[in-house]
């Protein structure tokens, strides 16, 4: 990984959510380096795994990680690392967070139940987040005070509406959370 001598601050940030919420797209919108992806074809395998049915159109997922990097300042770059959304990959969840400053929780409103155990992880892990409401098409646009309270959240934790598709939508809500993360360490 190239560091910049002239950065003085390097941050590693995750990027997490269920399967299917738009990790892999909110890293490719917003890294300004061809980011590292390690998607792969959905195949049979998947089978019994993997629930597609929040995602029907979804050919491939991630079986590694994402990668990319984000330069907020002169001295503030942001390191975004990707996790795979499939509870399988849960270790590589506890490898990833090493190091990570925060998450980017990306929720999706049609499947808030499928954030609980993402939450959990990250909680569990010690790391600061913030919310990313992510709009799909064609989906109910909820309220963010809603989703705030479906997902028991303190009034602390920033939730924002984001496009992941959208690379200004995605640095707005990496902005949210690099900014909550300052109000936290003082």
């Amino acid at each position: 990984m190239y560091l910049d001598p002239d950065v003085s601050q390097a941050v590693k940030i995750l990027i997490v959510g269920h399967f299917g919420v738009g990790k892999t797209t909110c890293i490719g919108s917003i890294s300004e380096i061809e980011p590292l992806q390690t998607e792969e074809e959905i195949t049979e395998a998947s089978e019994g795994f993997d629930d597609l049915s929040g995602t029907p159109d979804k050919k491939t997922t991630t079986v590694a990680m994402d990668f990319g990097r984000l330069t907020l300042s002169d001295q503030l770059v942001l390191y975004l690392f990707g996790t795979p959304g499939q509870e399988r990959f849960k270790e590589m969840w506890e490898e990833l967070s090493r190091g990570a400053l925060g998450a980017l929780v990306l929720v999706a409103p049609e499947r808030l139940h499928e954030s609980f155990p993402v939450l959990d992880l990250v909680e569990s892990f010690g790391l600061t987040y913030a919310i990313g409401v992510n709009r799909f098409d064609g989906t109910t646009d909820y309220p963010l005070d809603e989703v705030r309270e479906a997902l028991n959240l303190s009034e602390e934790t920033p939730v924002v509406a984001c496009d992941v598709r959208d690379e200004a939508s995605s640095a707005n809500a990496l902005i949210t959370l690099v900014t909550h993360l300052m109000t936290q360490l003082g």
